[in-house]
């Protein structure tokens, strides 16, 4: 696969098919987006909202959950406040989503039957990470981005006047629903 990644990439570059998507790094909307690696959204997330190149902040995880108030996504969102001019922050969740029952239990099987030793998964635990909770997924939607969304509203580091929604895209057809 990487292989085509590069043969593609030298055509991009040579055909100068970058021109078109030409920006810098302050994004034009003042805003940044938490949503899920899901694939559907790649491309329909931004379409969904209207945005184009340059327009927003865009940081993908799975879930699209901030899981830890000083953990990558919630660093990138307050680098984005405090040095991109972000303004406001959209929490989008997504239907049919595949983190929502990830089951951690199977997750820490898979490893080991991968070569992962207990030993290890023992040592992550033994330094204080809820590993179940952090691998595992979330049973209600809304309330995963309602948490998402409470910890970003609540963060000691993000100004009152950033302001935060939490939305549910659909996978399918793009519709937003407003959750809070």
């Amino acid at each position: 696969m990487i292989n085509e990644i590069l043969r593609y990439n030298k055509e991009f570059v040579e055909n100068k098919g970058y021109v078109k998507y030409i920006t810098n790094k302050f994004p034009d909307k003042k805003i940044a987006i938490v949503s899920c690696m899901d694939t559907r959204l790649t491309e329909l997330l931004p379409i969904a909202l209207g945005l184009k190149n340059g327009d927003a902040k865009i940081i993908k995880n799975a879930g699209g959950i901030i899981s830890h108030p000083f953990g990558s996504a919630m660093r990138s969102l307050l680098i984005g406040i405090y040095e991109l001019d972000v303004k406001e922050i959209l929490v989008i969740g997504h239907t049919d989503c595949g983190a929502r029952h990830t089951d951690s239990r199977k997750i820490i099987e898979k490893m080991k039957q991968r070569g992962i030793e207990q030993k290890n998964i023992d040592l992550v635990k033994y330094y204080g990470i809820d590993f179940d909770s952090w691998l595992g997924g979330f049973k209600d939607l809304d309330l995963s981005i309602k948490k998402s969304v409470e910890l970003i509203r609540n963060h000691p580091f993000v100004p009152e006047e950033v302001m935060i929604y939490g939305l549910v895209i659909d996978s399918v057809t793009g519709e937003l629903r407003k959750v809070i």
